[in-house]
């Protein structure tokens, strides 16, 4: 008997819900994905925040042809030396405030935040850490230790133990911390699974003052918000702070997987003696990974003006007006429309796949939908988006 795709999917994949969107895809480009019978999509996700560059960018995929060409996984990382490595590394610091000078690169977000809390553990002797409320750092146990929600985190418990949580944008929840037993505090300037929240400058200064005074680290996670889809190459340049470690992932592979826990050379040697490799991975920086990286990095300093990334934000902003749109929070191409309405909003998105617009929820927000298109995105395309959301919240 013949199954479908679908029903592959369904029987022999290991599922993350018990309702996924079986959007069959087929191919993509620039910011739209084609099913096998050609209909095609508005991408206003980008894989949640990966797809930066658009679909199918041909110097990245020329860039990974190259190295392809020339080699693959030679050796775990930290052995031999790799062109594609020192590229990337050399791009990112090209882009990146003097202090934040070494790089280590793994397979995705997580694992780079798994990798800072244990560099920050090992450099400071503290084992205590703090971090926001409805945050998201990702899924091993590490970051998911850092995770308050119990509905996420009680079915793996127990985690780590000594994390502190604290609430974004109020200080006074801040002082009350251990101070001298932490080793960092985690942030995400704008917290995504929140609903794209971002945090005061006021706030985020006192932060950074507080962590110098006290000696903690603080660890900024930009896995969502780098890479320009703030209309900076990273959130923190809006704030006039450097992080100690700054966490990447998503974007920075222009599609490929990667991730990357940034610090000065002292913090990071921590991880090179006693015990010797301290941190490992096989697959981290990974060669024909590292070529697309260096390439999406090079494209995205290039053309970060020509992206208007804040003048898109506007548009959407102007033409997202409805008496069932509460409000519009963000910075930039990383933006959530709150409707408040879990039930609305699922309806909402079910509606604009029919119509061919891809959109999606937020973990600790459910009542709002997701505007993180490919940075690309013509004004066409974003009113072709917003016209499509207006017949849906008026139709539902």
């Amino acid at each position: 008997m013949h199954l479908s795709n679908r029903q592959l999917f369904l029987n022999n994949l290991a599922q993350t819900s018990d309702a996924p969107l079986l959007m069959e895809v087929d191919r993509a480009e620039g910011c739209w994905l084609y099913g096998p019978d050609n209909k095609k999509y508005l991408d206003l996700i980008s894989g949640i925040s990966v797809s930066s560059l658009g679909h199918g960018n041909p110097e990245i995929i020329s860039a990974i042809h190259d190295q392809a060409s020339r080699h693959m996984h030679v050796m775990v990382y930290g052995e031999v030396v790799q062109q594609p490595q020192i590229d990337l590394a050399n791009a990112l610091s090209a882009v990146l405030p003097e202090e934040l000078n070494n790089f280590y690169f793994v397979n995705s977000g997580a694992e780079a935040a798994d990798g800072a809390m244990k560099m920050a553990k090992r450099y400071t002797g503290r084992h205590h850490f703090a971090a926001h409320t409805d945050a998201y750092h990702g899924s091993s146990q590490g970051p998911l230790s850092l995770m308050n929600n119990s509905y996420f985190s009680d079915a793996y418990k127990p985690l780590l133990p000594d994390i502190h949580f604290i609430e974004q944008n109020d200080f006074v929840s801040v002082q009350t911390l251990p101070a001298d037993r932490l080793a960092a505090i985690v942030i995400e300037l704008i917290q995504g699974e929140k609903g794209a929240i971002p945090c005061d400058v006021d706030y985020v200064k006192s932060l950074r003052r507080f962590c110098t005074e006290n000696e903690i680290l603080l660890i900024v996670d930009e896995i969502q918000s780098g890479m320009g889809r703030t209309g900076e190459m990273f959130a923190f340049q809006h704030y006039g702070i450097v992080p100690d470690i700054l966490l990447l992932g998503k974007a920075l592979g222009g599609g490929m997987p990667i991730g990357a826990f940034i610090a000065p050379k002292h913090i990071m040697h921590t991880l090179s003696v006693n015990p010797v490799l301290g941190h490992i991975t096989t697959f981290g920086g990974h060669p024909v990974t590292c070529a697309a990286a260096a390439k999406a990095v090079e494209i995205t300093q290039k053309g970060l003006q020509s992206f208007s990334v804040k003048a898109k934000e506007a548009m959407f902003r102007q033409l997202l007006v409805h008496p069932r749109i509460k409000k519009v929070t963000g910075c930039g191409l990383l933006l959530a429309v709150h409707l408040d309405d879990e039930n609305l909003c699922k309806q909402l998105i079910q509606f604009c796949l029919e119509r061919g617009v891809f959109t999606d929820w937020f973990l600790f927000a459910p009542g709002a939908f997701r505007i993180a298109p490919p940075l690309i995105i013509s004004e066409e395309e974003i009113r072709y988006a917003c016209s499509v959301i207006l017949e849906a919240l008026t139709a539902l």
